[in-house]
């Protein structure tokens, strides 16, 4: 079996939406995924009703930590294979865009952290967001990456990014 692909899980703050995304990848990718995940702004701090999604899912949440995108553009960081955004540009937001050579696209979710309300009403985004990172996250690693050339696999990525939640 070849290396896992590397995958960067990127966002604004990398405090939920990027987290859970990179708790998914690593968790439904089977070791065929090593994913990461970073924010061009963290807030410093991975919000706890993520922890409590991934923390659901078995993922280790001890090592999670809010942090910057800086971290993956070392010389000595992984090389990414696939980047794919998680902000919501259609709520304003500004999706970081990634240097270099990885296959790239944008799936985004509404930032269930922007809910207001009741304790349970913020559970009921964040699993709510949770599943439709899932569905796309499933899409993807159900892909043949193996044998498909970069372009099919960035119109497959990007086109999975489209699919209606």
């Amino acid at each position: 079996m070849q290396r896992p692909y590397n995958i960067l899980v990127l966002c604004t703050g990398n405090s939920a939406r990027s987290i859970m995304g990179e708790a998914l990848f690593n968790t439904l990718g089977a070791g065929r995924f090593k994913a990461y995940s970073a924010g061009s702004h963290p807030t410093g701090r991975v919000n706890p009703y993520a922890i409590e999604q991934v923390r659901a899912l078995g993922y280790a949440v001890e090592d999670l930590r809010s942090k910057s995108w800086d971290e993956f553009a070392r010389p000595d960081a992984p090389q990414m294979d696939f980047v794919v955004t998680v902000c919501d540009s259609a709520a304003g937001e500004v999706c970081p865009l990634w240097p270099g050579q990885p296959v790239t696209a944008h799936w985004g979710f509404a930032d269930p952290a922007a809910i207001e309300g009741t304790d349970e009403e913020k559970r009921a985004a964040f699993a709510s967001t949770l599943r439709q990172i899932r569905t796309r996250v499933q899409l993807f690693i159900s892909l043949p990456l193996e044998t498909l050339g970069r372009m099919a696999i960035e119109n497959k990525m990007r086109a999975i990014g489209r699919e209606p939640l």
